[in-house]
């Protein structure tokens, strides 16, 4: 059983501690890959990664610590750090004064499909991790099973990514595989139905038939949306039909509509 650790010294650490400099590479994507380890900040994605296990230390300003003593009990090591050192461990305008160490979440993406899943988001050459982390937490609150980046996607433990997913994350298996033919051959194995969301498709959302199907979803790049070649192998593609005057949708609005057209088919 581990045992908590909290540092009994009165002053807190500075930007300038060793331990919150090595914190503070985690910023970087080379320092996350080489240590497996990334930051979770705010409350919400501290608490979900306390609740799943994957915390090595707490830094925590002494009025966050006010704020959130449950937060504090329940971190393996806590370390109080100044407010400074809590701004430059940030990424955002307005520190809340809470970041996480925590052990990066990504699994392989045959350990991610198994188990018969029913539902997926497959991203491919996603760009920005605002939606990244956008697409996690609509892919998590529509039931999905897992979530895959495929191609040369945005990092998953990007602080934006991780604070767009609001602790989704943490709550579904998340692959990573550079091999789309690879994640689409995991798919085909898995017994996932393909669907590309296209919007030049023929086939409309509102009447597509194989939504009720083990189905990956799709999605593309935010400029370029899906490869081509992409779309050719998979098993269908499907259009989100626009009623507006609206040119397109945002990528993230899109996959909300999509997956949860899914997720209705499954429970009816």
């Amino acid at each position: 059983m581990s045992t908590r650790h909290q540092r009994p010294e009165a002053v807190p650490f500075t930007h300038r501690t060793p331990r919150v400099a090595a914190a503070r590479r985690l910023t970087r994507r080379s320092a996350r890959e080489e240590t497996g380890r990334f930051l979770a900040e705010g409350a919400q994605a501290v608490r979900e990664a306390l609740r799943y296990g994957r915390v090595h230390e707490l830094f925590v300003t002494e009025e966050a610590a006010r704020r959130h003593p449950e937060l504090v009990a329940e971190a393996p090591t806590v370390s109080t750090i100044t407010a400074r050192a809590a701004e430059l461990l940030s990424e955002t305008v307005t520190p809340q004064g809470l970041v996480a160490v925590c052990d990066t979440v990504t699994v392989d993406v045959h350990a991610a499909l198994s188990g018969s899943p029913r539902l997926v988001a497959v991203l491919v050459d996603i760009a920005d991790p605002g939606n990244a982390g956008t697409v996690l937490r609509v892919a998590d609150a529509a039931g999905a099973d897992a979530v895959v980046f495929a191609g040369r996607c945005v990092d998953v433990h990007n602080g934006k990514c991780v604070r767009a997913s609001t602790g989704s994350l943490f709550h579904l298996p998340v692959a990573v595989e550079p091999d789309v033919d690879r994640v689409l051959d995991a798919c085909g194995r898995a017994g996932l139905t393909t669907i590309a969301a296209d919007g030049y498709a023929d086939a409309d959302l509102t009447t597509a038939e194989q939504l009720d199907r083990p189905t990956a979803w799709l999605f593309g790049n935010e400029a370029h949306g899906l490869p081509d070649d992409v779309v050719a192998r998979s098993d269908s593609a499907v259009r989100v039909p626009l009623y507006g005057k609206a040119e397109s949708l945002n990528l993230a609005t899109a996959a909300a509509v999509c997956l949860y057209a899914s997720a209705v088919r499954h429970r009816s």
